[in-house]
């Protein structure tokens, strides 16, 4: 007889989401801020280097190739937009390639690219600009200073992020070799006979059209793909879990069936409870990184119930 993943109560749900919110603070309150003032001291540089290259912004046309040219400046580039404007965003406001060779070979495209920044250009950080003269030490100080913080404060989240997540995936990969499971090479699984064997796992892969962060092969055969979730914010949670997770969890039950494969969410961070009970009702199990012992214990049920 298959076991039965769990289903939490709201209770459960509520207790252990206490328990992720702590685990959240702690770790945010020691992180370091090593990696954002290492990150602000490069880009104070760059930024720097780029208003002495650019003669404080009133030669971009001169010198656009030469900084689009440069992995260092062409970020710095779309930073003196206010907002930032992403890389895709550029590519089709500007319809450009940002490609160094391409933009050698169309000047018309360089041309849109430098139109797109001027005119998006952040008029309080770079006020000169508008006004036609020079800048004063003061403002050119400030601005390369709130520049710097931009850049740096985005790097130091996305480092953040996926450092969060990484290492989430890293410690149920862990947790699941030492309950005895094998990791196995990642692969596509276009059908649950070529997903890993009982008693094995394989990292990021592909189960039908979807992706999964961990796909694990229980005792009793049924497929488990494990999606890794870390959300800093109750708002952000309804993507992450939601619209992200339970979704995929619906494209896998309805393409594999309900018997065949038991979609998991490792779960770290601050969620709405609704959101988790919604999860839930969608045919997702949930699993805490706080209590990865709750995973392995579900899982070596599986190999009971199969004796």
């Amino acid at each position: 007889m298959m076991r039965t993943p769990p289903v939490w109560s709201a209770e459960e749900l509520e207790r252990d989401l206490r328990a992720a919110i702590e685990a959240f603070r702690v770790e945010r309150l020691k992180e370091p801020l090593e990696q954002y003032l290492e990150a602000f001291d490069d880009y104070q540089g760059v930024i720097e280097e780029l208003l002495e290259t650019t003669v404080d912004l009133r030669q971009l046309d001169q010198t656009a190739l030469d900084l689009l040219s440069d992995s260092r400046f062409a970020v710095a580039f779309r930073y003196l937009a206010g907002p930032i404007i992403s890389a895709d965003d550029l590519k089709t406001l500007a319809e450009a390639v940002l490609s160094p060779a391409r933009l050698r070979e169309d000047s018309a495209m360089l041309a849109r690219i430098v139109e797109v920044i001027r005119a998006a250009l952040d008029r309080r950080r770079f006020a000169w600009v508008a006004e036609g003269r020079e800048p004063s030490d003061e403002e050119r100080n400030a601005a390369v200073l709130a520049s710097a913080a931009l850049m740096a404060n985005t790097r130091a989240g996305t480092q953040r992020r996926n450092q969060g997540k990484s290492s989430q995936e890293l410690a149920v990969q862990q947790k699941l070799a030492d309950s005895g499971f094998r990791m196995v090479a990642r692969r596509s699984i276009p059908n649950l006979r070529t997903a890993p064997a009982p008693g094995e796992f394989c990292p990021e892969s592909h189960l039908g059209k979807r992706k999964a962060d961990v796909i694990v092969t229980l005792w009793d055969g049924r497929v488990m793909p494990i999606e890794c979730k870390v959300s800093n914010s109750a708002v952000n949670s309804v993507k992450r879990l939601n619209n992200d997770a339970a979704a995929k969890a619906e494209y896998w039950t309805t393409d594999f069936g309900k018997r065949q494969v038991v979609p998991v969410a490792m779960l770290s961070g601050v969620y709405k409870l609704h959101n988790l009970l919604s999860a839930q009702e969608r045919g997702l199990t949930l699993f805490w990184a706080h209590d990865l012992e709750a995973l392995t214990n579900w899982i070596e049920s599986t190999r009971q119930a199969n004796a």
